[in-house]
């Protein structure tokens, strides 16, 4: 009996962990867009970091149900509009523009290799 509990303890235990990273993962992401001078493109219309946080996070509470880890919060608040279908871009100066999925992940990946 105590060797099941013990199994169970650690099972919560790792599953607070999970997403106690998890949760800072987003947060850490949510502020990147937040901060980020570059524009947001959503359905042909050009949007500042705070415009596209907003509606971000908007997204991620509408969908938290749906989400697992840090990869699913990319996947369902901030790929591609839910109505026309169409992904979001991202314009930094300069450089080529890049899908918002594909800009977060390299900055969640950065943000994993600094921890």
């Amino acid at each position: 009996m105590k060797f099941r509990f013990l199994i169970l303890a650690v099972s919560v235990g790792m599953s607070f962990s999970i997403f106690a990273s998890t949760k800072t993962e987003i947060d850490h992401l949510l502020n990147y867009v937040k901060s980020t001078a570059c524009l947001y493109e959503r359905n042909g219309t050009m949007h500042s970091g705070k415009e596209a946080f907003k509606h971000i996070e908007k997204k991620y509470k509408y969908y938290l149900d749906d989400i697992e880890n840090t990869e699913g919060f990319i996947k369902y608040s901030a790929t591609k509009s839910t109505m026309s279908g169409k992904h979001y871009k991202v314009h930094c100066g300069n450089k080529p523009v890049i899908a918002s999925k594909d800009w977060l992940l390299l900055q969640l990946k950065k943000f994993r290799e600094e921890k």
